[in-house]
């Protein structure tokens, strides 16, 4: 800036405010040209880092995670907290932590020396989670997840409605004696997705007692040990706790000569296209709004997204119907087609 003064001939503060636009300031058109020419002979740029620890804010968000940069569907969290950061002029920074708590508490103070506009705090799995100290006392907001007994917004996944969707493409297509393949781990999936298949039962008067109810691994490994019992049971319909599940009950049933969706309908959750979209027939499955959590939660951080009372604004689960799911007993809705 003082080379730019020294070849313009005016004063620092002069070229001060014409590189920042400042509207208070009265200058000279002859004067306004010679800064703006020695700014493009000597290819001066203001420094935004400077500039941003002047004025005590920046155009940059943070974002910490503990994998969901590199997890391939919750990476859409990034994605979605990115478009939303840039279309609102910021820039999003991003620190991928692989859940090592020195790593995370680095990372925070880092942006926070960058005086960031604020900063989200996301996990790849929906769960509940501490608040690092580090956020205790700067503008923040929890993604896919949320912080026990602490006063934190937190942007998450409808787990109840997503069940609730999965259960009505089952029941809309007849079936009555139902199965679901749960998850053995704790957490707000297992719980949301089996209360939102009982919510589905109520609305059309279905009894719960044809309802199987199973726990397995979360993996295909689950799903392949789980057959044989849906299979006892009778169940025409089966709802999966993730398409994992989904892909190792189909396995296990092609196994015994059964026809998927003839026989049994089944329905995942997750939408992970790598499976559910390549299954044959393909999946009917649930998506989780990973993209849409990304978004939400950068408007909330920049308040233009109210967040209820409850500290918890949950994004809806969409279910993505394709060919797993048909009336029971029928032809398959490609040989129909």
């Amino acid at each position: 800036m003082k080379q730019v003064a020294e070849q313009a001939g005016v004063s620092i503060s002069t070229v001060s405010h014409v590189v920042n636009k400042s509207p208070d300031a009265r200058i000279g058109d002859e004067a306004r040209s010679r800064v703006e020419a020695a700014v493009q002979e000597l290819g001066y740029r203001p420094n935004p880092i400077a500039k941003n620890l002047v004025k005590g804010r920046s155009n940059l968000i943070g974002l910490v995670s503990d994998s969901i940069a590199s997890t391939p569907f919750a990476g859409q969290i990034v994605h979605g907290a990115q478009d939303e950061a840039w279309k609102r002029g910021f820039v999003l920074l991003i620190a991928n932590t692989e859940g090592n708590a020195e790593v995370e508490a680095q990372a925070i103070t880092m942006m926070r020396g960058y005086n960031v506009r604020g900063i989200l705090y996301s996990t790849w799995n929906h769960r509940g989670t501490r608040l690092p100290a580090g956020l205790a006392d700067v503008d923040r907001v929890l993604v896919n997840c949320f912080a026990e007994g602490e006063p934190a917004p937190a942007v998450v996944p409808d787990e109840l409605g997503g069940g609730l969707e999965a259960a009505r493409m089952l029941l809309a297509a007849g079936h009555r004696r139902l199965a679901f393949i749960n998850t053995t781990s704790p957490s707000p999936a297992r719980e949301g997705r089996l209360a939102g298949l009982r919510a589905a039962l109520r609305e059309v008067g279905a009894a719960e007692s044809d309802l199987l109810v199973l726990d397995a691994r979360p993996e295909q490994e689950g799903g392949y040990a789980a057959a044989e019992e849906v299979v006892r049971w009778g169940a025409t319909g089966v709802f999966c706790h993730n398409d994992r599940v989904a892909m190792g009950l189909y396995d296990a049933l092609r196994e015994r000569g059964m026809r998927i969706p003839e026989e049994v309908s089944i329905v995942g959750f997750d939408n992970q296209e790598v499976i559910a979209g390549h299954l044959r027939p393909p999946l009917s499955t649930v998506a989780l709004p990973h993209y849409e959590l990304g978004v939400r939660g950068i408007r909330a951080l920049l308040g233009l997204e109210p967040v209820p009372p409850t500290g918890v604004l949950t994004v809806p689960c969409p279910p993505v119907p394709r060919d797993s799911v048909a009336p029971p007993g029928s032809a398959s809705p490609r040989a129909a087609a």
